[in-house]
């Protein structure tokens, strides 16, 4: 009972947006959503956000139950977002059967939300290749150890295969690994959502139609 008192005390101290927090004009925005989302990120980036380009990845898996995880941005462009993962993963193999997602990010310092939904494509060996080797000796290492998601036997084991792969990475930084696999979801529908001290907060929504244009409209909060 003393962990439940002090989880529910705990979780009552906690305020939300008491500061002040950056305005939003629907009326002035891009046509396309991506626009929006890049001066957002800039800001987020500039306002100190810690991590910034961490996004939660929904996907759903065989029994159609939804699974969710932090990833990270790769890019984002006039095609969509993009993230990367081992083909082989838990995300990878739903993915695969069930090519759809949702992304959130959430900047809490300035009360905003980017959501996107949309489908997702999985790219192509090159681009893979060039993903993996713009990146750290650590973040290779990490994708040639792969094995993401299986069971793991001990923490002893982990070490183990976590050190040569280090080793590999940097005695053979051009090393590859095949289920390593760039992703892009391409957005249908994509929410910008400004939260304010008052509870107005601000929902916009951009809707894209099967001739590739853009919808906006607002919805309540």
């Amino acid at each position: 009972m003393d962990d439940e008192r002090r989880f529910q005390e705990a979780l009552r101290s906690l305020r939300v947006w008491d500061t002040t927090l950056p305005g939003f004009d629907p009326a002035d925005v891009p046509d396309e959503p991506v626009e929006l989302f890049r001066r957002w990120f800039v800001a987020a980036v500039g306002g100190g956000v810690v991590e910034p380009h961490t996004m939660t990845l929904g996907t759903v898996d065989g029994d159609g139950l939804p699974d969710s995880r932090v990833v990270m941005l790769h890019g984002a462009d006039g095609r969509g977002w993009h993230f990367a993962s081992h083909s082989g993963s838990a995300k990878g193999r739903q993915l695969a059967d069930r090519p759809v997602a949702a992304l959130t990010f959430y900047w809490a310092a300035q009360g905003r939300q980017v959501r996107v939904r949309g489908r997702v494509v999985a790219g192509t060996r090159a681009e893979a290749y060039a993903d993996l080797h713009a990146r750290t000796t650590g973040a290779l290492a990490s994708a040639l150890v792969g094995r993401q998601s299986e069971p793991l036997g001990s923490l002893d084991e982990l070490a183990a295969a976590s050190t040569a792969a280090w080793e590999r990475a940097v005695a053979e930084p051009d090393a590859d690994a095949p289920s390593w696999t760039p992703y892009l979801v391409e957005p249908r529908e994509v929410e910008f959502f400004q939260g304010d001290e008052r509870r107005r907060h601000v929902r916009l929504r951009y809707r894209r139609h099967d001739d590739g244009l853009w919808e906006r409209e607002l919805l309540w909060p």
